[in-house]
């Protein structure tokens, strides 16, 4: 394994048919831990990455999410996703404080609707939008595993979306995709942060995946080092039962601290 002397990891902020998406009437639940937008300036700050009549949009979505046409703040929070990575990587916050807010007030769920047929919508012109763009390609792809990470029906994650995250991680294992090291780093950051979650809802296909992901760590025609250490990473970050062991840690991530 030809994996470069001593090379570690750079630096990273890790930070279908979808039939039955906005059917139920059960409340959407997000995981514990974090705050509703607006309790945090980090949250505030990603109101502040928009346009002031944005902002104010935005703003009266959360407060007041009968008095804007919740749609258009649907399309404008997808249309800001696929522009900005990191705007991409937490952008489920705000749409989870909007579905909520919605339901506390109106008791509907006309953004949650509008948010998944945008998504379905890109889904379904993935290749499209990568062959346009590898960044918007790679923002959406990180913006709906944000979206699965966050929202939930009766505390479970939305199966509408489980085959299309699994979908856009497949194309990421694909040898095309892992000869561009964006797309790789995007492939084992989402896996870090929803892995665990997706095996629980379909092992088969996870077993599927990791044979693509091993494939292409073996057969390495035109891999990058790095490449090849991050596939290295997240097949050994599965073995372990979705942790790093200290000894994983401590080869993969050493440089990180300096």
């Amino acid at each position: 394994m030809a994996l470069g002397s001593g090379q570690q990891p750079r630096s990273r902020q890790r930070g279908c048919h979808w039939k039955g998406a906005v059917t139920s009437s059960s409340p959407v639940k997000s995981r514990g831990g974090w705050m509703a937008m607006g309790e945090s300036g980090r949250e505030e700050y990603k109101i502040q990455s928009f346009d002031a009549e944005t902002q104010q949009l935005l703003k009266t979505a959360l407060k007041d999410p009968g008095a804007v046409d919740l749609e258009k703040v649907a399309n404008v929070i997808v249309d800001h996703s696929l522009q900005d990575c990191v705007f991409s990587k937490e952008a489920g916050r705000m749409c989870y404080a909007i579905i909520q807010a919605e339901s506390k007030h109106a008791g509907q769920s006309v953004f949650r609707r509008g948010l998944l047929n945008r998504l379905q919508q890109e889904y379904q012109a993935r290749e499209q939008l990568r062959a346009r763009s590898l960044q918007g390609w790679v923002c959406y792809v990180t913006f709906i595993c944000n979206i699965f990470d966050y929202l939930r029906v009766s505390n479970m994650p939305m199966m509408a979306l489980v085959n299309p995250v699994y979908d856009c991680l497949f194309r990421l294992a694909q040898p095309d995709s892992l000869n561009k090291e964006e797309e790789v780093d995007c492939l084992v950051l989402q896996l870090h942060r929803v892995g665990e979650q997706l095996e629980k809802m379909n092992r088969q296909r996870m077993d599927e995946l990791f044979v693509l992901i091993r494939d292409g760590f073996l057969l390495p025609a035109g891999l990058s080092s790095l490449a090849q250490l991050l596939l290295l990473e997240i097949i050994e970050f599965r073995a372990a039962g979705w942790r790093t062991t200290p000894a994983a840690h401590n080869y993969y991530y050493s440089e990180l601290s300096d």
